[in-house]
């Protein structure tokens, strides 16, 4: 059996913390921030933890 690839599209948007959980940015964050709140922009500022049926996708996809 040949070695599995990591999809390096995710290994760049995904980090992995010490305990296994999966970390990632917020969308909608880049441009057109007049019309959005403080409170919008400051929660699209801190990280999100991957969950669900996705986390499980994205462990195949960076071979972990």
């Amino acid at each position: 059996m040949p070695k599995i690839k990591t999809h390096k599209g995710t290994a760049k948007r995904i980090k992995v913390t010490a305990s296994g959980k999966l970390v990632r940015e917020r969308a909608f964050g880049n441009h057109i921030l007049s019309k959005k709140s403080q409170r919008r922009k400051r929660n699209m500022a801190t990280p999100a933890v991957v969950g669900g049926k996705s986390r499980l996708n994205i462990k195949k996809a960076l071979n972990i």
